[in-house]
């Protein structure tokens, strides 16, 4: 074997059929190989760019499993610690179960393939991107995107043969400009991040954040991202081309046109049209639901108990394709959508704050029949979450989680660990709010916000945003600008388009697009887009971000009625902060010996003390009067004294030539006998004794520390001022 570069074969290989493809996008090519690595996978690809290799892979069951109702797809993205010349932490040293930043990318891959599968298609298969090398610099998301495409479409498994495959690429801005997959360090500095999953016709996913840009700026960048893409989307085919299998035949289910509507005769007959026209939730679900059991019953009387026992689930997906028509062509002809309001009305608001006496900030955001209780606690370094990332130790200061519970849906069902669907939600509210978040020197708390759904009818994850902002200003985070954040929806029949704002939990399951868009008064913050279409025009995506504006600003209206600003001060019962300079040599003072002295600190005290290695020292205490006197003791502890400053101290020791004198623990200097008063002494006795109280001026600090005292300058003089006589 041969190579010209690690990792790339131009000689010998042990694979019957190989290929490789190079892709010149942004500014540093991509590569693309399969037949040497995986080769009983129905699909794999290896890709490269820069140092960074990851390997994806696709494999599927060979039929479905009986019974099955539903498309049963699973993403997987796993980061390997060697990948980065690591060993991993913890006691069992491997890796362990997927960290949050692992899961959001697999999700990331899962909305942008899933709905490429054609309808009906139910055998089990399975996405797993493997990073195996990272260099640190270029990032493996949009990677494993593009990868995961290019398995499926090369592999037997049909996918995406009416639009064709996808690729994934990330917009950033550098100079101003934007620039395609930008570097690790190029995503932080250009106020820009949105990754963009685009096929030949059509943008299919959006995930992403930005400082406050304009809706224009962003429709620019997406259209950036779809133009620039298509060497990827060629590169996907070409691959077919050289390394494609035959796909499996699949017969999408036969519609029975004739059953399909006899189903709408007799539903209709049973009251679906009206029942999905209810306003509230779960009326109009106990009418859809009587609506079916009645309709389900008059078709077992026609057929019979064994012919309805064949068709009884043909007969069900009927009728939900119905519930879901009558819905749509409402919205399109009328536009009037189940709640009776307007494309563009925004449900009825409600918020409140200072709900909870003990927390440091919360707050109540309800729209509709979708509510978020969110909370905002503040913490101190111990609180920071680490991260043990393929890119290094990171210390996380804010967090956003949220919680979805079963009884805000009106549920009952098992308490699970957290789902990937929450972990997602939770980041895209805190990805909406970080970079409101003041910097961290004038503010040094660490930061949780916890949002729990406590009703849920569309647009939680925006509820949590806007509770976040409201929750933050309560407990006295001095945010740069209030956040909001709403849902939008689009439904396209034939040429006929309606673009919803704050969309139910139905219009989100029979929409063509889930569009959340975040942002403050200036602009957007956080972007995630789902489509269910092959084609979203310009015109569309800049009237749907138009539209989402001006429901931002009306929700940003309602909640600065309700807190316009954060608090003055923290919560009463949030850590106190307060923070003093000391010389960075005083810091072994502190701590002590094996750390004893800090210990005895905050044992005194109750203090929480943070110092760091420039000799700032953090203290976080419940109280101000807790945190005075961890200062003051510290303040006593690295007090150093100034030339010319007149001091109190206490006599240690006399000696012939003169007196030592201590000005304050662990700092004392020698009046000379010659300083003591402004007459000849002949002792020095005569004027001071062990123990006594002096008045004292720091004449001069050698290099070696020493310090020279005079009594006889400071006789008449206040202890404290600088006498510079």
């Amino acid at each position: 074997m041969s190579t010209e570069k690690p990792g790339y074969i131009v000689g010998q290989h042990n694979s019957e059929k190989f290929h490789t493809i190079t892709v010149d996008i942004g500014a540093e090519p991509m590569h693309f190989e399969t037949g040497r690595i995986a080769k009983q996978a129905a699909g794999s690809i290896l890709c490269r760019w820069g140092d960074s290799i990851i390997l994806t892979t696709v494999c599927a069951a060979s039929s479905p499993r009986e019974g099955i109702d539903f498309f049963p797809l699973t993403c997987e993205y796993l980061e390997k610690t060697y990948a980065a010349g690591k060993i991993p932490g913890g006691f069992f040293k491997r890796e362990a179960r997927p960290r949050s930043h692992e899961i959001l990318n697999a999700r990331i891959t899962d909305r942008s393939i899933r709905p490429l599968f054609p309808d009906g298609f139910r055998n089990e298969v399975q996405v797993i991107t493997t990073v195996i090398s990272h260099d640190g610099v270029h990032d493996t998301d949009a990677m494993s995107l593009c990868a995961a495409s290019m398995a499926l479409h090369c592999s037997e498994i049909p996918f995406a043969e009416e639009s064709g495959p996808i690729a994934g690429v990330r917009v950033g801005r550098k100079d101003g400009k934007l620039i395609i997959n930008p570097t690790v360090q190029e995503r932080n500095e250009g106020g820009l991040d949105i990754i963009v999953a685009l096929s030949k016709d059509a943008i299919v996913m959006v995930e992403g954040g930005a400082d406050e840009v304009q809706e224009d700026e962003l429709v620019d960048a997406l259209f950036f991202a779809h133009e620039e893409g298509q060497k990827l989307v060629a590169a996907c085919n070409d691959m077919r081309k050289a390394m494609g299998k035959d796909k499996l035949e699949f017969t999408p289910p036969v519609v029975d046109t004739a059953l399909k509507n006899q189903v709408r005769e007799i539903a209709e007959k049973h009251g679906l049209k009206t029942a999905v026209q209810i306003k509230t939730k779960h009326d109009r679900y106990s009418s859809i639901d009587k609506a079916k059991e009645d309709t389900m019953a008059e078709f077992k009387e026609i057929l019979g108990e064994e012919a309805f026992g064949e068709k009884k689930k043909e007969i069900s997906g009927y009728f939900g394709d119905w519930k879901s028509n009558f819905i749509r062509t409402r919205v399109v002809d009328d536009k009037t959508r189940i709640d009776g309001r307007g494309t563009a009305d925004i449900r009825p608001l409600c918020c409140e704050v200072a709900t909870l006496p003990r927390a440091h900030g919360s707050s109540i955001f309800t729209r509709g029949e979708t509510q978020a209780l969110v909370t905002t606690t503040l913490g101190t370094s111990e609180d920071e979450l680490k991260i043990d990332g393929l890119l290094g130790v990171e210390w996380q200061k804010f967090m956003l989680h949220y919680n979805f519970p079963p009884f805000s849906v009106g549920e009952a069902r098992f308490l699970r660990g957290t789902s990937r669907r929450e972990i997602g939600h939770g980041a895209l509210a805190q990805r909406a709010v970080e970079g409101m978040l003041p910097d961290h020197a004038d503010f040094p708390y660490t930061v949780r916000v916890v949002s729990e759904i406590t009703e849920s009818n569309g647009s939680s994850s925006m509820a949590s945003v806007c509770g976040a902002s409201m929750s933050m200003m309560d407990a006295g985070v001095p945010i740069k600008a209030p956040v909001a954040g709403i849902a939008m929806g689009l439904i396209q029949e034939g040429k006929k388009i309606a673009v919803l704002s704050d969309i139910l939990g139905d219009e989100d399951h029979i929409g063509d697009m889930d569009f959340k868009v975040c942002g403050t008064e200036k602009g957007v913050t956080a972007i995630q887009m789902d489509i269910k279409i092959d084609g979203l025009t310009r015109e569309i995506m800049s009237t749907a971000l138009g539209q989402a504006k001006d429901g931002r600003l009306h929700i940003l209206k309602a909640m600065n009625a309700t807190i316009a600003e954060n608090r003055p001060e923290v919560a009463e019962h949030a850590p106190t902060f307060l923070s003093l300079k000391i010389n960075p040599d005083k810091i072994r003072d502190i701590i002590g010996p094996g750390g004893k002295t800090i210990r005895d600190i905050v044992a005194r005290t109750g203090a929480k003390i943070d110092v760091e290695d420039d000799g700032t020292v953090r203290i976080y205490a419940v109280g101000k009067e807790s945190a005075d006197g961890a200062r003051s003791i510290i303040e006593d502890l690295t007090r150093e004294a100034e030339v010319n400053r007149i001091y109190k101290g206490l006599v240690r020791k006399v000696v012939d030539f003169g007196a030592f004198v201590e000005l304050f623990p662990g700092t004392d200097g020698l009046v000379h006998i010659s300083e003591l008063a402004d007459k000849r002494v002949n002792q020095v006795t005569d004027i001071l004794d062990e123990g006594d109280e002096v008045v004292v001026k720091v004449l001069s600090i050698d290099r070696d520390g020493k310090i020279r005292l005079s009594r006889r300058q400071a006789m008449g003089k206040e202890p404290g001022i600088l006498d510079v006589d």
